[in-house]
């Protein structure tokens, strides 16, 4: 039986989809992949639903009706995933910054019981990025010290999106009490995690801006993670047991 799902999120990606699907098939035959669209006006999920026909045991489409954030949008694969059977779950992008050949990598050290969740870091070796802007790396490296800073959370890369997690982590979790979509979603996942005392490990990769289709980055979903550090921090002085772990 599979026992691992890889929840991937598209708005727009109709030039990546059948690649990125097509790449991590001719790679496992171990994970099953859903994709979790969110009504994209170019089409994205027609290609998926094509490539249904030839991978039709493997591959999953959830359809949204609107562009409501990415952390809803692993919410609901979150969600779907857990109604089944699977023990493993993986986040990733769809526009190859995220490198499927190092999906076995985050499996093992679930699969082999080193961490409950495992993230695919840029920082945790110096900084491991490949054609990004230097404005958007020093952003981006600076926000994960900023938030270890407030949080003291044990995180190089807090806002890393290539991450995985055992079952527990994610049955222990109360979704309705996230509210964040961003960098916000990423960091109050990790922020979580860690509260519930779950072991976290962290694997370098390295991180490749996308080639195709655009970034869905832009400065509200930045500032949300700015100020989310802030509301996380609070609301666990004032409401702890929201931080524990579901019974």
């Amino acid at each position: 039986m599979i026992d691992s799902l890889i929840i991937i999120p598209t708005y727009n990606e109709s030039e990546n989809v059948s690649l990125m699907i097509e790449r991590i098939f001719s790679l496992y035959s171990h994970f099953h992949i859903l994709i979790v669209d969110d009504s994209s006006p170019d089409g994205t999920s027609l290609f998926v639903k094509e490539l249904q026909k030839k991978y039709n045991s493997n591959l999953f489409l959830l359809e949204r009706e609107k562009k409501i954030g990415l952390g809803a949008a692993y919410i609901a694969g979150f969600n779907w995933g857990l109604e089944k059977e699977y023990k493993f779950f993986f986040q990733m992008d769809c526009d190859f910054s995220h490198d499927p050949k190092d999906l076995i990598r985050l499996h093992n050290v679930l699969k082999q019981n080193e961490a409950d969740m495992v993230i695919g870091s840029r920082y945790i070796t110096g900084v491991n990025v490949v054609n990004w802007p230097m404005s958007r790396v020093l952003l981006s490296y600076f926000a994960s010290k900023y938030v270890r800073f407030f949080t003291r959370i044990k995180v190089s890369d807090s806002t890393a999106g290539f991450n995985g997690y055992k079952r527990d982590v994610l049955t222990s979790l109360d979704f309705s009490k996230i509210k964040f979509v961003g960098y916000g979603f990423q960091i109050e996942m990790k922020y979580r995690t860690w509260k519930m005392n779950y072991k976290i490990k962290e694997i370098p990769i390295i991180f490749r801006d996308r080639e195709k289709g655009d970034s869905k980055i832009n400065n509200k979903i930045i500032w949300e993670g700015v100020f989310g550090v802030f509301r996380l921090v609070v609301r666990n002085i004032l409401f702890s047991s929201e931080f524990k772990r579901k019974k």
